[in-house]
């Protein structure tokens, strides 16, 4: 494991550094947001890069050999959760450590990429089968069933996209793909319409009312909608180089007065990014946060094996796509889902867990074959 020999010369610096940059940026807006969560976010921004620097120098191979037991460890503590997590308004998703508080599905992400990339590598000659993908349909299943029960219908459907990208990747035949796509439109025709019946249980009527929200706005403008139209108004504010840090005065009208601006240290975070630092700070962050993907994409491109290429993968697909979502909301792109920006929200599970992603590409990249 520590004592395996790295060329050093391979050690991506470069990714640590962009890393440690945008971390360090969340840090500075968080505190603009809500300086109460501030210390905590650096504590724990010190506590992640330290575990991310010790993971770099981890064999992966060596964590992927442990890859069912920590699958058999997410299930647990997505049931702990479920049973007797912290409620916070209606659902379950943390759990109470005394000192702090986790949030398992998040954990979870990290758990499933290592999973799924070990299955596809132990089934290289015959992922294509039937039976195998149905058997991985099966194991991805229960646990994004748990988080689905929590309530987390966001992080659901992110560690869906993310394992799809690992599965795209690890080989799928592309005509099933084809197939897949051509029934899903249907489907989600049908859905948006089952979910507007009277009596539909797929749902929680919070739920619904966020994704028709996003299809009719000007039927929500004055109520659900409103906290979007907030947060498109807060970074159109910012212009071109934005009001300055601790600036962010429609941020906080919006927060203090009218509350219909929630959680801008976390899923609202680009609202106070784009006010305060305009659109220069915001294509910065952007730009800090889509070098940290591509670097990611090279050293997947560039590892020994199909499991390093993959988590490899899966890691950029996390940052990207997550990135992607938390942007999209804040600027009305995409319906209002709770998922925050990497390494930039406040959140510290959703940071170990982004600097755990990061410590296996790392080490990835220290064994890369070339």
């Amino acid at each position: 494991m520590l004592k395996q020999k790295y060329q050093f010369k391979n050690y991506n610096w470069f990714l640590v550094l962009v890393v440690f940059a945008v971390s360090g940026l969340g840090v500075v807006f968080i505190n603009s947001a809500d300086s109460s969560y501030t210390a905590r976010q650096f504590i724990g921004l010190m506590f992640c890069g330290v575990i991310m620097l010790l993971l770099s120098v981890v064999n992966y191979n060596y964590i992927c050999d442990y890859s069912r037991i920590l699958y058999l460890f997410n299930i647990i503590i997505l049931i702990f959760v479920k049973l007797f997590g912290v409620r916070v308004g209606g659902a379950r998703r943390w759990i109470n450590l005394g000192v702090t508080r986790i949030q398992p599905s998040e954990l979870s992400k990290i758990i499933m990429i290592i999973f799924v990339a070990v299955y596809i590598q132990e089934h290289e000659e015959d992922f294509n089968e039937p039976k195998v993908l149905a058997r991985l349909a099966g194991l991805c299943a229960v646990p994004l069933f748990l988080v689905m029960a929590e309530p987390d219908l966001s992080t659901t459907i992110d560690i869906t996209m993310i394992l799809l990208a690992v599965i795209f990747v690890g080989g799928i035949n592309t005509r099933l793909v084809k197939r897949c796509l051509l029934v899903m439109v249907p489907l989600a025709v049908i859905f948006i319409w089952y979910i507007q019946t009277p009596g539909q249980i797929l749902l929680k009527d919070y739920q619904v009312t966020r994704i028709m929200t996003f299809i009719e706005p000007s039927k929500y403008q004055d109520t659900t909608a409103y906290q979007q139209q907030n947060s498109v108004m807060a970074i159109g504010s910012g212009q071109l180089y934005g009001k300055g840090l601790n600036n962010n005065t429609i941020s906080d009208v919006t927060v203090t007065d009218t509350g219909l601006v929630s959680e801008q240290q976390t899923d609202f975070i680009f609202s106070v990014i784009g006010e305060e630092s305009g659109f220069v700070g915001s294509i910065a962050v952007i730009a800090l946060l889509g070098t940290i993907v591509v670097l990611c994409l090279i050293t997947a491109y560039r590892a020994r094996n199909i499991s390093g290429r993959l988590i490899a993968t899966g890691i950029a697909a996390l940052i990207g796509f997550q990135s992607f979502i938390n942007i999209g909301v804040a600027t009305q792109l995409l319906p209002n889902t709770g998922l925050p920006m990497p390494f930039v929200s406040y959140g510290l599970t959703s940071l170990l867990s982004c600097m755990i992603g990061i410590g296996m590409v790392l080490n990835i990249g220290l064994q890369r074959h070339y």
